[in-house]
């Protein structure tokens, strides 16, 4: 097999076939052999049934159908893991991506060598400011902390060499940003920009609060700043409080001020008891993900894979 695209599917019971008849128009000219293995994340509405009727058609279909919803890093995860191509696409199933792009990106690899993942960024993106801002916020920041490098506006929307595809395998953390894990585990990636269309049917799962976890997710999982970040705070929050010390001493001993009572001691109260719940609950971030990983939970649970009959035997 010389291509696998791999589609994570939550409630795409309308795209689905859309999606399938893009692939087969704009792989029309491939003169080599994919297959799509579609992960089916849970989804509530027909999606499932949708994805069966596939399986009729003339292309190599697979479909990996989750016992309940893992998201998408899950998703992810199985589809490369049932993946038999030499070549891998993760591309998402509204036609926000358009499968040309994927086609251009196998052909990319095929005459660059040197490259083992050609992978696509929003060069504009059409989104609110507010929105804007808080994601190039969060890019600087992990770019300064982390030792991994984020390239800004990049897309789970790749292909990837086999090899490539085995040691992200590897990893089999259970708490996944695949962003981090595509460039930690390095290879050599080429960049290319793209223009995200609209999607074909439904709304975006992607709200803020989904985006602000995935967020922490990522910064919790590729770096350890938040921990210093605590610490410096407890570090300095100490050296205050010893030169107001001071400062309290001297104006009683020295200056016969009277030190200020009760609106002092709760306005102190208060500061330090928010810094230090602050500092408990970064370390509980990392002590949670700890925990959850030792138990060594799957990632996700197949309830069953289904392929259909154009795999050879």
């Amino acid at each position: 097999m010389k291509l696998s695209l791999v589609v994570p599917c939550y409630n795409e019971e309308k795209n689905i076939p859309l999606f399938y008849e893009a692939v087969k128009r704009d792989f029309k000219k491939a003169d080599y052999d994919y297959e799509l293995v579609f992960v089916n994340d849970g989804s509530t509405d027909g999606t499932f049934k949708a994805l069966k009727k596939l399986c009729v058609g003339d292309i190599p279909v697979k479909i990996v159908n989750f016992s309940r919803n893992f998201g998408k890093e899950a998703a992810m995860y199985a589809g490369l893991k049932e993946s038999e191509g030499d070549y891998v696409t993760v591309i998402d199933a509204d036609l926000q991506q358009k499968p040309s792009i994927a086609f251009d990106m196998v052909r990319t690899l095929e005459v660059q060598p040197e490259f083992d993942c050609v992978a696509a960024y929003q060069a504009e993106r059409s989104e609110r400011k507010v929105l804007s801002f808080f994601k190039n916020t969060f890019y600087r920041l992990i770019n300064k902390f982390s030792d991994t490098e984020f390239v800004k506006g990049a897309s789970d929307f790749r292909t990837f060499r086999r090899p490539m595809v085995e040691a992200i395998l590897q990893m089999d953390e259970y708490f996944r940003f695949s962003k981090g894990l595509f460039s930690w585990v390095g290879f050599n990636t080429k960049f290319i920009p793209y223009i995200a269309e609209e999607r074909a049917n439904g709304t975006s799962k992607w709200s803020f609060i989904k985006l602000f976890r995935y967020a922490v997710e990522g910064i919790v999982s590729f770096t350890t700043a938040p921990l210093k970040i605590a610490t410096y705070t407890g570090l300095l929050t100490s050296v205050l409080s010893v030169i107001y010390l001071l400062v309290v001493v001297i104006q009683k001993l020295f200056c016969g001020i009277d030190v200020e009572g009760y609106a002092t001691i709760v306005v102190l109260i208060l500061l330090l008891g928010g810094i230090q719940l602050m500092c408990i609950g970064i370390i509980g971030e990392y002590i949670a993900r700890t925990y959850v990983q030792t138990k060594g939970r799957p990632i996700y649970i197949a309830k069953e894979v289904i392929k259909n009959d154009k795999y050879k035997q």
